[in-house]
């Protein structure tokens, strides 16, 4: 191996030290223009991002607040410039909402008395009018706005209420008639459904808050086997709201057995009407009767009229002085005895058909008395099923006692002809009582 030479270097690194300065000053020159640039005088126009950090803005805005109830609202706005030369104001805020006007700290506390008061409310969308001003400059402003919402975590049952109490009495034929009603509360209830242990008839069904319930209990509703004539019907009310959660009221309903009294009317207009009936046919048995004894009488009164007068002129003509005239008055008063025999055949006298007229005009005084002695007493007569039950056992009693009584059933005389004739002054002095 040649090793190098040692002048020969030096000389190699003084050349290359003289041609260095010379490449570096060339490299320089074409890096440098030696003509001047033309200078814009117009000035350019702001960038746009410059613009915007001119222009007042707020840059923490949150457009939507939630609120719990009892919980306590802090957050300062901010803007994009000196905040010491601006202030902050509100308009149409809520109760309790305040804003610091040097800083921006919306500060707010949901104390429950607010909403127990009234002046707030639960889910009630609150727009807020937010604004910021410059000191300086009036134009320079920022307007704007948010919402803020109260919401409540403690859930307020709905519950039913019929406006009736629990425990209610009725009767058979009355009406029974009351409101559902509802307490709102967190979630309102939306659907109702009735529920009854027995079944029922004609009701008004309860399909939802405020509608009413009508039912009328039929009269044949309590049995006969039912305990103490009473039936107890037990109604149920179940609302439900939209989560399917349910409330119920419970309405005891205690029946008691009545009288069907439209049924109990017609039944004592019948029984009446069939005693006026029955007593129009005895008037005319009467009147029958009193003929036939009228007329007995007439005749046995011709005989007696007739065996004194025979007796009497036989008496007379005895005295005479013709002797002829004295035998015709010898004969004439037995003339006269031989009419008795004679009368009791042809017209013996009917005391029973006297007494049988007597017995049917009392009993026609009797049942017209009953007639008006149970005449019913206002509209509706609690004491009706008993007159009925009295009127009907009269009938029967007056019916059984004169069995025996031929009852005539005509149309010869009109009822105000047998009541003229039944009430005619001689018929009562004929049927009076004697002493």
């Amino acid at each position: 191996m040649i090793s190098p030479n040692p002048f020969a270097k030096k000389w190699l690194v003084l050349i290359v030290c003289m041609i260095a300065p010379t490449v570096w000053l060339t490299a320089q020159d074409r890096l440098t223009d030696t003509i001047p640039k033309s200078v814009d005088t117009v000035a350019l126009p702001p960038t746009h991002q410059d613009s915007a950090d001119m222009l007042l803005r707020i840059k923490n805005l949150n457009p939507y607040f939630t609120l719990h109830v009892d919980s306590t609202l802090i957050y300062r706005l901010e803007i994009n410039k000196d905040e010491s030369k601006y202030y902050w104001y509100l308009r149409n805020s809520p109760v309790g909402l305040r804003i610091s006007k040097d800083n921006g700290t919306l500060t707010f506390k949901a104390e429950k008395s607010y909403f127990l008061s009234g002046k707030l409310r639960y889910d009630n969308e609150y727009r807020v009018n937010l604004g910021v001003q410059s000191l300086d400059n009036p134009a320079e402003r920022v307007d704007t706005s948010f919402v803020i919402v109260f919401y409540n975590t403690e859930i307020v049952p709905a519950r039913v209420k019929p406006s009736i109490s629990s425990t209610i009495t009725i009767e058979e034929g009355d009406t029974l008639a009351f409101k559902v009603q509802c307490e709102f509360g967190s979630f309102p209830i939306e659907n109702i459904t009735m529920l009854a242990n027995l079944p029922m008839k004609g009701y008004t069904n309860v399909k939802k808050c405020e509608d009413d319930f009508i039912w009328s209990p039929p009269f044949d509703f309590v049995k006969e086997t039912d305990p103490g004539k009473e039936r107890i019907l037990i109604l149920s009310f179940i609302g439900t709201n939209r989560f399917m959660v349910r409330d119920t009221a419970t309405v005891r309903v205690i029946v008691k057995d009545a009288l069907n009294y439209p049924f109990a009317l017609q039944e004592y207009k019948l029984s009446a009407r069939n005693i006026e009936t029955y007593i129009l046919q005895l008037k005319y048995t009467f009147v029958q009767l009193d003929k036939g004894v009228k007329k007995t009488k007439n005749a046995r009164t011709g005989f007696d009229i007739t065996s004194s007068t025979t007796a009497l002129t036989g008496t007379i003509m005895s005295s005479a002085t013709s002797a002829g005239t004295q035998k015709t008055g010898k004969i004439l008063p037995s003339v006269g005895v031989s009419l008795v025999p004679i009368k009791e055949a042809v017209a013996p006298q009917k005391v029973f058909d006297q007494n049988q007229a007597s017995s049917v005009r009392a009993a026609i005084k009797r049942l017209d008395y009953m007639v008006k002695d149970q005449t019913l007493v206002g509209e509706r007569d609690p004491d009706i099923s008993r007159k009925t039950a009295k009127l009907k056992d009269e009938l029967k009693q007056i019916q059984v006692q004169l069995i025996d009584v031929p009852i005539e059933i005509t149309n010869d005389m009109t009822e105000r002809e047998l009541n003229d004739y039944f009430d005619s002054p001689k018929v009562r002095r004929k049927y009076r009582l004697k002493k």
